[in-house]
């Protein structure tokens, strides 16, 4: 079923999560309200920490759509940044472009492919206010499409809504402020919470699938998920239609696989998750398929051949 036909489903989990993620939004990190004080943002770009990175941070318009820019920043090495807001208050969309990252799967540093960006959409923010620990990655960028594409497009309901459902599919209980765990560094499995293990394994399954498809820009393969997720229904398809491969991530010319694979967002992210998990060479985490967290995840994925977000 797609995004436009499940207004009641949608309703009910805005209507069940929607004021406590918009309160955890605005209070990321406390800050002022009065009117022309100087907010900010601040967060970070996973793809494998993308370092050099532009982060720019767009108003949302009262119907809904992406408005105009607010700020700016480029991303360190680790992927962080910080941002200016100005006085805006109300929804914001965070875009990323360019920069370099550490492929998970392959343990080569990439460039994001031309055209690739990955975003993050945000309830609310307070006029003056600052925020913090906000995060952009793959995930994230799934769940501004689904907001993109729901009737209404944009609004605040909309945001709560896609931003709780993404998070509800990969088993992340806030993807906007919780910080993935980043699987190639050494014994960062250890004291990591569930969601930060759901989290960080899946941006690496994303990345495993693109190494296994043989594309030299695993961006390609975030490209092709977002459109995946855009109707809410993760089946290698954009509405009615299979999603192309060509010309993502350098795919394309006498490449085999033209089409998103039906199952990409599903069982074969679960397989893609297990194979990543069982290299020791680039998983340096220290979990492995037992991790009675990981199998939840993996049996979740699998438990259908196409999946609602939700």
């Amino acid at each position: 079923m797609k995004v436009q036909r499940r207004g009641a489903s949608m309703w009910f989990i805005t209507l069940a999560a929607g004021a406590a993620l918009i309160l955890s939004s605005c209070g990321g990190g406390g800050g002022g309200t009065a009117a022309g004080m100087n907010g900010s943002i601040s967060g970070n770009v996973t793809k494998g920490p993308v370092g050099g990175a532009t982060v720019t941070a767009y108003a949302i318009n009262g119907n809904g759509t992406m408005g105009s820019m607010i700020g700016s920043a480029v991303t360190d090495s680790a992927g962080n940044f910080n941002m200016s807001t100005g006085s805006h208050s109300g929804p914001v969309m965070l875009q990323m472009s360019g920069g370099n990252y550490k492929d998970e799967a392959s343990g080569i540093v990439m460039a994001m492919h031309s055209g690739d960006i990955m975003t993050t959409v945000i309830p609310a923010i307070v006029s003056g206010g600052t925020m913090t620990g906000l995060q952009v990655n793959p995930i994230t960028s799934m769940a501004q499409v689904m907001a993109q594409n729901m009737t209404g497009l944009m609004t605040m309901a909309n945001i709560t809504a896609a931003n709780v459902a993404v998070g509800s599919y990969f088993m992340v209980n806030d993807i906007l402020h919780t910080m993935p765990m980043d699987p190639t560094v050494a014994g960062s499995g250890s004291g990591a919470t569930k969601d930060e293990k759901n989290y960080g394994m899946i941006i690496a399954a994303i990345s495993q699938e693109a190494y296994d498809l043989s594309m030299p820009q695993s961006s390609g393969m975030v490209s092709a998920m977002m459109q995946d997720a855009s109707d809410g229904v993760m089946n290698g398809k954009r509405g009615a239609t299979m999603i192309s491969m060509n010309g993502m991530g350098g795919m394309g010319g006498g490449m085999m696989t033209s089409n998103m694979s039906t199952t990409a967002g599903t069982s074969g992210l679960a397989s893609a998750m297990a194979s990543f998990m069982t290299n020791t060479v680039v998983n340096k985490s220290g979990i492995t398929t037992a991790d009675t967290d990981m199998a939840a995840l993996m049996a979740k994925l699998n438990s259908a051949p196409t999946q609602t977000i939700q």
